[in-house]
């Protein structure tokens, strides 16, 4: 099965292109062949057409670029002409605003789906990808199948949680520098307030004026200048907190691996998280972990068997939350221990391929059986 993905980024920015990129890695795997189609240049297409994959760019500029929109749209429907894919994968809500009329153009409106990882909230795209022709939208968590269920007309769709590859042992990845008596916590991911370390900051001062210490780890930083006002406000905030000698901010890394590797609890505190690929990390680790308790953190960890679920991103209840973890040593070791049994079993990177594979699968075996009946 020839799979032509649409793809609206030129360099990886998240947990959407986590995922892809996972899938792109595995495709020796299968025997189903994966082409790509960029809007935009970057690293991204050329490191995916240094590993062999066939790569064509297609700048279609802003949405709002009217004229470039359909010069965009009317190139991508000779691509699908050309190269004849059994199935079009839109890998977010804006490539689908290209692929799916796109797609009418060149007559395979029944090929296209496209890739919600996000958990939809009525913006005006996921409205209008929603509204064009697709045979399925595929979810990176149930929440988001649940919101996006919600929007008009009704779509079919489909989960398939993201995984990740099973680290590698390296003793050569310890970190001296971080040393510290107290219980190291840590968060990973951009500088962004929807991230919320400025939440955990808080959390940290609350249990520190309860008599609980542990030294915070926020490993990330304005990537791609997506916050840079958010990022810079952070030291001061620290400071303002009286934090400074309890926290450790790394900047941006190109692998979080070694300081996950060193942390005793992973926390994760976005609101509506879409799915939470850093906490598969740390339970892949060995390491405690603690989200909040909405998106789609609550279908990777099961409340007080494989990690701790926060009431809210509220400082106060994460530092609730985080209490539990620091006052008993042998409930991380119990969390940590069944958190990585369950990553082994459901949310390596070869088993998410295995279910993203087999839905896309399923979808193209329906499609060829409504052929075969409207050909009667």
């Amino acid at each position: 099965m020839l799979i032509l993905v649409t793809v609206p980024w030129g360099e990886r920015l998240g947990g959407a292109e986590a995922m892809l990129q996972s899938i792109l890695d595995g495709t020796g795997e299968t025997e189903h062949v994966i082409e790509l189609v960029f809007f935009q240049d970057g690293p991204w297409p050329a490191e995916c057409s240094a590993a062999g994959f066939r790569v064509e760019v297609i700048p279609t500029g802003r949405l709002r670029d009217a004229h470039r929109m359909i010069g965009g749209i009317i190139r991508l429907a000779r691509v699908f002409r050309r190269r004849r894919p059994d199935l079009i994968v839109d890998w977010s809500p804006k490539t689908h605003l290209y692929g799916g009329p796109a797609a009418l153009l060149a007559g395979m409106r029944d090929r296209v789906l496209w890739w919600q990882h996000g958990i939809p909230t009525h913006h005006w795209m996921d409205r209008c990808a929603t509204l064009l022709p697709a045979i399925a939208v595929g979810c990176s968590s149930r929440a988001a199948a649940r919101e996006q269920a919600r929007l008009f007309p009704s779509r079919r769709t489909f989960v398939v949680a993201p995984g990740t590859p099973v680290p590698r042992a390296d003793s050569q990845r310890v970190l001296p520098e971080l040393a510290p008596a107290a219980p190291i916590v840590g968060v990973v991911g951009r500088l962004q307030p929807w991230k919320g370390q400025h939440r955990l900051l808080a959390a940290q001062a609350l249990l520190r004026r309860r008599g609980q210490d542990l030294h915070l780890v926020i490993v990330g930083g304005d990537a791609y200048g997506l916050s840079a006002d958010y990022a810079a406000s952070l030291p001061s905030l620290v400071s303002e907190l009286g934090l400074g000698d309890a926290v450790t901010m790394t900047g941006q890394v190109p692998d979080a691996g070694p300081y996950i590797d060193r942390m005793d609890i992973l926390v994760n505190v976005s609101d509506d998280e879409p799915f939470g690929i850093v906490l598969l990390e740390g339970m892949a680790r060995g390491v405690a972990v603690l989200a909040v308790n909405s998106g789609g953190p609550p279908e990777i960890i099961d409340d007080r068997q494989t990690g701790l679920l926060a009431r809210s991103g509220e400082p106060g209840d994460l530092a609730d939350a985080l209490g539990t973890l620091l006052a008993s040593p042998d409930l991380r070791h119990n969390l940590a221990r069944a958190g990585r049994e369950r990553f082994l079993r459901d949310f390596t990177d070869v088993a998410m391929r295995r279910r993203f594979f087999e839905a896309l699968q399923t979808l193209h075996e329906h499609k060829c059986r409504a052929d075969t009946m409207g050909a009667r």
